[in-house]
């Protein structure tokens, strides 16, 4: 049931790093008290380089999940592996790392920094490149998403498109084995979800990142993800992987394709249900 070329490049992740094994994972809130069951044997493999999306109704752990990968929360059972490497465990106070990077939906820029000030803060605080070598690669990076004329600016004179490419340049400079994204599209229209789509699809494409993406919309899902994972109500695990074997590069005339309407239709019909069953929780909860 469980189922770019740079002038000075930084450090390159090797080929196979950011490979992902989640076993058995469980996440209890408050386990003394009001004990919320967040996540119960939750189990996942995600290859090197593998873009896994993540789909699932509202309250149903994907952000937990994703908060025990990137080690803001601890585990109540089970343990995650990166690259065969213990990352968290019940017995392992959680850490973030800076080979694990996440984008959040509401953003975390400096507002007081400018967008290449912002870029290049990590490498430079970290000591792994030096500040002319990070405005270097930062310049050449932003140039990728079509940012290279907005270096001097501030994310408050920025668009949500351009701060959301703006962090997920942030965190690539970084050169992290996994990248983390929450939602980071969520509250934007049409017209800028798809830019930023191509962008990021751009960038990885170019990188080769393990890609671990939280989303609602199961048609951004299907175009970026190499795999789909559908998680239960809670307490959840995954219910349904659906493997997406669209070719890459991606575009967007494969959204009308009868093979990406089938697979949406397998998606809609599992989240509906869990969907359902989440309501139906919450109403025995209310009686």
């Amino acid at each position: 049931m469980n189922t770019a070329e740079a002038t000075t490049p930084p450090p390159v992740c090797r080929a196979g790093e950011g490979a992902m094994s989640i076993r058995k994972v469980g996440k209890i809130y408050d386990p003394e008290g009001v004990h919320v069951v967040a996540l119960n044997d939750c189990s996942l493999e995600i290859a090197a380089g593998e873009f896994v999306a993540i789909v699932g109704p509202s309250g149903c752990g994907k952000s937990t999940l994703l908060n025990t990968i990137a080690g803001f929360d601890g585990l109540t059972s089970g343990e995650i592996l990166l690259d065969g490497e213990p990352l968290a465990t019940v017995d392992k106070d959680p850490r973030p790392g800076p080979d694990r990077v996440v984008v959040f939906q509401h953003g975390a820029l400096f507002p007081w920094k400018t967008v290449l000030q912002n870029v290049t803060y990590g490498p430079v605080v970290q000591g792994a490149m030096s500040e002319e070598d990070a405005n270097k690669r930062a310049q050449e990076m932003l140039s990728r998403v079509g940012l290279n004329d907005i270096e001097t600016a501030y994310p408050g004179q920025l668009s949500s498109g351009m701060q959301r490419r703006v962090e997920i340049i942030r965190a690539l400079i970084n050169n992290p084995k996994v990248l983390l994204l929450d939602e980071p599209f969520r509250a934007m229209d049409t017209v800028t979800k798809s830019a930023s789509h191509q962008y990021l699809l751009e960038l990885y494409d170019a990188t080769g990142k393990t890609i671990f993406f939280i989303t609602h919309d199961l048609e951004e899902a299907i175009f970026l993800a190499d795999k789909v994972l559908v998680m239960t109500t809670r307490p959840g695990y995954i219910k349904k992987t659906l493997q997406v074997n669209l070719p890459r590069p991606r575009q967007y005339s494969m959204l009308a394709s009868e093979e990406f309407l089938a697979m949406k239709a397998q998606l809609v019909e599992a989240v509906h249900e869990e969907a359902v069953k989440a309501f139906e929780a919450g109403e025995r909860e209310m009686a």
